[in-house]
C-alpha cells in the first residue's frame, strides 16, 4: 500500500492505495465522488474524465499513485460557490444536452477544458474535441449546442441533425 495525498476540488484528500488502483476507483470508492463514471474500462467512452493539474484526463487510464501531489477537479467541483450550476452545467440543462446523463460528467469536464483553451470554439472545434467522449442517447447535437451556448455564442446557427 502507498499513501497518497492530492487536492480534490480544492480540498486535501489522502488515502492508502495499492499500486494498481486507478484514479477513477480512488475517487469513487475512497473519496465517494461518484459523479465520475466508469463506463467502458478501456478509455474509449470518456465518462470518467476529470482534470489533473488543469488537463482533462480519462481517470480509468491513470493510477491513483500517479496523481499523488496533483490538483484534481471532478464534476462535483464544477458547481458555483453557492452550489448552483456553473455556466456549462446550466447550458446542458437549458439546451437539453443530456438524456440518460451517464456521459454528462465527462462531457462537462471535456467542455470545461475546451472552453478554457478556446473560449469561442466553432461547431467543428467542439465536435473534434468531443471525439474521445461517447454518448449513446443524444446524437451529440444538443451537447454541441450546449457547449456553444456556454461559450456565449448564438446556437441558432447549429444545423439540426
Amino acid at each position: 500500500m502507498t499513501k497518497i495525498t492530492m487536492t480534490v476540488n480544492g480540498k486535501s484528500a489522502s488515502g492508502d492505495v495499492e499500486g494498481r488502483t486507478l484514479l477513477v476507483d480512488f475517487l469513487r470508492n475512497d473519496l465517494h465522488l461518484t459523479g465520475t463514471h466508469v463506463g467502458c474500462d478501456t478509455s474509449q467512452c470518456g465518462a470518467c474524465t476529470v482534470h489533473v493539474n488543469g488537463k482533462a484526463v480519462k481517470s480509468c487510464t491513470m493510477f491513483a499513485a500517479d496523481a499523488d501531489g496533483a490538483d484534481v477537479q471532478t464534476i462535483e467541483g464544477q458547481a458555483n460557490e453557492d452550489g448552483s450550476l456553473n455556466v456549462i452545467q446550466q447550458a446542458f440543462q437549458d439546451h437539453h444536452g443530456l438524456q440518460c446523463g451517464f456521459c454528462t460528467p465527462g462531457m462537462v469536464m471535456a467542455a470545461a477544458e475546451l472552453l478554457k483553451n478556446n473560449p469561442k470554439p466553432t461547431e467543428a472545434d467542439i465536435r473534434h474535441h468531443l471525439e474521445g467522449n461517447i454518448c449513446r442517447c443524444t446524437g451529440y447535437h444538443n451537447i454541441v449546442k450546449s457547449i456553444m451556448a456556454a461559450s456565449g455564442q448564438d446556437v441558432s446557427a447549429i444545423a439540426a441533425e
